[in-house]
């Protein structure tokens, strides 16, 4: 696989930091040429961001860039596409690959390169199999373990994960000993869509061709072509911003589909009726706590035109507003809207209430499927509410103001 002209540049992410690590020693043995730019977000308590520039041998260049508003994350925003530019403009490298720091998101950063006129060929978030169930319930803030990227940072260990693992199309899996049936399993209903590939712990490449016996009985080493790993290839293999972005959009996500194996269920839960406001509220706890990771879209009687977005892991919920329902906009506004999400709407359009729907999908081992749909059921206008009408459904109690700090 040839590599594609100027500066091709792959972003690896992740929390599992000797993951990540292992990935990019990995890289820079795959290919030659290559260079790794990271910036230590950890020392942003003296003030500065740490920059280093590698390759396979070591540091090949060190420097820091200050703060912005007291932001690590904004200095790294205001540095990266300069340094990569400067790379670029030096000759000689054929691969940049960016390592995120720990709690960096590869979809904010996709875009900063991308913006800065320059060619991202891919993003990989690193993963340890036997890691991924600890990470996805774990809701302490990134603050609490140092990794928060900005003082206003209140994200947790949780949902940044969640994030990190379902915006690349890429997962760098490291062969984790810890790690069973159940782990693995678990990540791919994460991400089915993804591509899996194997990475050893320690990132090396993989050993020379066999011997073969020569003349007079005398063994020597086959010479080996310089292919392309499997891991170097998908770092090579193209990118699309937009189309990526548009994946994580609550309207037309590709969310997991229906699975159950190895102890882990996914549960997916459509409806075309209203939540009642006041019963769903009541049932949020037991809701977000049921699976270990659970997002999709929403619809709320008493706010017919509001599409919502839910965003469940480590035992918290964000709920929030992403806009309009396409059925509740004039017909003069369509052409503003995102083709992705046209397409997206037409497939289920609802004779009746347009793209309002439930879809839910709920991820966990041991995920009990009967109580949650029981739940969800209970959560939706009844019979008599339903016949009321949509007039009358905007009189129920609006239970998710506070919440939505309406």
């Amino acid at each position: 696989m040839a590599v594609p002209p100027g500066l091709p540049v792959v972003i690896v992410g992740g929390l599992h930091a000797d993951a990540r690590r292992a990935a990019v020693v990995r890289l820079l043995a795959d290919v030659p040429g290559s260079v790794v730019l990271h910036h230590d977000l950890a020392t942003a308590a003296a003030g500065t961001v740490v920059r280093t520039i590698r390759d396979a041998s070591g540091i090949l260049d060190a420097g820091e860039a200050p703060l912005v508003n007291d932001c690590a994350c904004c200095a790294l925003r205001e540095d990266l596409v300069p340094e990569l530019e400067r790379l670029r403009d030096a000759g000689g490298t054929r691969l940049a690959v960016v390592e995120l720091w720990d709690s960096v998101e590869p979809k904010a950063m996709a875009e900063v390169v991308t913006a800065g006129g320059l060619t991202v060929t891919g993003v990989i978030t690193a993963v340890d199999p036997s890691l991924v169930l600890p990470y996805l319930g774990n809701g302490d803030d990134l603050a609490d373990g140092g990794l928060a990227a900005a003082a206003t940072d209140q994200r947790t260990v949780a949902d940044t994960f969640a994030r990190q693992l379902e915006y690349a199309p890429v997962l760098a899996v490291v062969d984790s000993p810890e790690a069973d049936d159940e782990d693995r399993e678990l990540l791919a209903q994460l991400h089915p869509t993804a591509r899996q590939v194997p990475v050893g712990q320690d990132g090396l490449a993989e050993p020379a061709e066999p011997a073969e016996p020569a003349a007079g009985g005398l063994t020597v080493p086959t010479p080996r072509r310089h292919a392309l790993s499997p891991l170097a290839q998908a770092a090579l293999a193209g990118f699309d911003v937009e189309s990526a972005a548009a994946a994580q959009h609550p309207a037309c996500a590709l969310l997991p589909a229906e699975a159950d194996a190895h102890g882990v269920s996914t549960l997916v839960w459509s409806r075309r009726r209203p939540f009642h406001p006041e019963r769903l509220y009541a049932a949020l706890e037991d809701l977000t706590c049921a699976a270990a990771r659970s997002r999709g879209r929403f619809w709320l009687a008493d706010k017919p035109d509001t599409l919502f977005h839910w965003d469940a892991a480590g035992g918290a919920l964000c709920v929030e507003s992403t806009g309009p329902w396409l059925a509740s906009l004039p017909d003069a506004a369509w052409d503003m809207v995102p083709p992705v999400r046209r397409a997206a709407a037409a497939l289920d359009w609802h004779p009746e209430h347009g793209d309002r729907c439930q879809h839910l999908v709920f991820t966990s081992p041991g995920l009990d499927r009967d109580g949650l749909q029981r739940l969800l059921e209970s959560c939706l206008l009844t019979d008599a509410e339903y016949a009321s009408g949509p007039d009358a459904w905007q009189r129920l109690p609006h239970a998710f103001d506070t919440l939505l700090e309406v």
